[in-house]
């Protein structure tokens, strides 16, 4: 059986994806000290952008690279998602990346911390983040 999109819920459910990763850029700035977000805006534009750079470029970026990333057993997917990071800072005032170690580590954390707070999203309001009703 097909699943029927509402607009709203899709709306919703972008939202409360967009709210986890402004929140998990939040906690990524406490934790690294190369990251820097100056308001609670900026990491919700934030949020948006690096949805945007890794629905958009990160593919393209990962297919291109590829072969680095397979001899270096996946290793360079690391550097692939520092860069999807940093370009996602760059295209928003207040969000800096600066630092070897936050342009490393800090997408890791984000991505833990984002997959957390997507968890605890869609039990809480199913219906917004899951096709199921």
């Amino acid at each position: 059986m097909l699943a029927r999109y509402d607009s709203k819920n899709v709306l919703i459910g972008s939202a409360l994806t967009i709210l986890a990763t402004a929140l998990s850029l939040l906690v990524v700035d406490i934790v690294f000290p190369g990251i820097d977000l100056s308001t609670f805006p900026a990491a919700l534009v934030g949020g948006g952008a690096i949805g945007i750079v890794n629905a958009v470029v990160k593919p393209v970026i990962s297919l291109l690279s590829l072969p680095l990333t397979f001899l270096s057993l996946g290793a360079f997917s690391l550097i692939v998602n520092g860069f999807c990071l940093w370009l996602a800072a760059l295209l928003v005032p207040g969000f800096k990346v600066s630092g070897l170690l936050s342009f490393l580590l800090a997408p890791v954390l984000l991505s833990f911390i984002n997959t957390l707070l997507s968890k605890y999203f869609a039990d809480k309001f199913p219906s917004y983040v899951t096709d199921e009703k």
